[in-house]
């Protein structure tokens, strides 16, 4: 189990158990009625928070790995093909871009594969759809995705409020075929 999915897992633990304490304490009578209404409320944020969360991360489908270098991603919810790699050891999802040229690392998951976003030289500048944004190239150690292992991979670490990170055409080009077929984007190598 990942760290996120743990921290999941007990974020929707303590939902439940604060709504069960508030219908508990709702179903007994005790209390003032303005308490009581203020609890209320604070169930229904909570199972709007729940709902919302379920319905964007739901239960839906991952990639496969499958033998020879075969990947398989479904189309998420979304409509975007979101993608699972593990860069210097540390999972981190990308939404896979065709539009983009390169990876580009958004600065939360740079930190958490080990790079500074703070320490690095933006010399480079990207068009994003949120404009024009500065940019800084970095070498990512080690880039798996199942058994597929890549070293040395090149990508960029934008300077702007990137959220999450993009699988562009440098590293797709790795791959000897890129194909949609229904609602799954295969990579083969």
């Amino acid at each position: 189990m990942q760290v996120e999915d743990g921290m999941q897992l007990a974020y929707y633990i303590l939902l439940l158990i604060v709504i069960g304490g508030a219908m508990l304490f709702e179903l007994s009578g005790r209390g003032s009625q303005a308490v009581r209404q203020l609890v209320l409320w604070v169930v229904i944020f909570a199972g709007a928070i729940f709902a919302a969360n379920w319905w964007i991360e739901g239960d839906a489908p991952r990639q496969q790995v499958l033998e020879n270098g075969r990947i398989e991603i479904p189309i998420g919810r979304n409509g975007h093909f979101h993608l699972t790699a593990q860069l210097n050891g540390v999972d981190v999802r990308f939404i896979v871009d065709t539009g983009a040229s390169t990876i580009a690392l958004g600065p939360a998951d740079a930190r958490r594969i080990g790079i500074d976003p703070d320490d690095l030289a933006y010399v480079g500048t990207a068009m994003t759809a949120n404009g024009r944004v500065q940019t800084a190239p970095v070498t990512i150690d080690e880039f798996a995705i199942g058994d597929i292992l890549d070293r040395n991979v090149r990508a960029w670490v934008i300077g702007g409020d990137l959220d999450g990170s993009l699988l562009g055409m440098s590293y797709l080009r790795t791959f000897a075929r890129v194909s949609f077929e229904d609602d799954l984007l295969i990579l083969e190598r």
